[in-house]
């Protein structure tokens, strides 16, 4: 049962990724009405809600998935993946909430790299998310 709700997780964190970082995110600013300033107070809003529930997912698949040994496969995305998103809390979105409020109160800044940076992330996450995925699904299969 502990390994259904970690492959359940990791799919779900990886369909939530997609559909926010790849899906919203992007096109919420193509909307009709959406200035600026609106959509990045909706852009903080989601992407601090979604850093909670990635957290939540975290532990959730850890207290599932650990003890394992470092030299699995599967324990190293893992640990990639871990790795990634603190660096998504405690660095990354503490500057670009930061850099949104700047924006806000009309005294942006110069250009920065840690929007790019976040992105490549997400997307590193996600490719991780999926190949664990899968690989935790093909390993219950061969459990049976």
């Amino acid at each position: 049962m502990k390994k259904l709700t970690a492959i359940f997780c990791i799919i779900f964190w990886a369909g939530l990724l997609a559909g926010i970082s790849f899906l919203e995110a992007p096109l919420k600013f193509q909307a009709p009405g959406i200035t600026i300033p609106l959509g990045l107070g909706i852009g903080q809003l989601v992407f601090q809600a979604l850093n909670k529930i990635e957290m939540v997912l975290l532990v959730i698949i850890l207290a599932c998935s650990l003890p394992a040994p470092l030299t699995h496969i599967r324990s190293i995305l893992l640990f990639t993946i871990t790795i990634l998103l603190m660096a998504d809390t405690f660095w990354l979105l503490p500057i670009l909430d930061e850099r949104a409020k700047q924006v806000l109160s009309g005294h942006a800044g110069i250009k920065s790299y840690h929007h790019v940076l976040y992105i490549m992330i997400d997307v590193i996450k996600f490719l991780a998310l999926i190949i664990l995925g899968f690989s935790n699904l093909k390993s219950l299969r061969h459990e049976k």
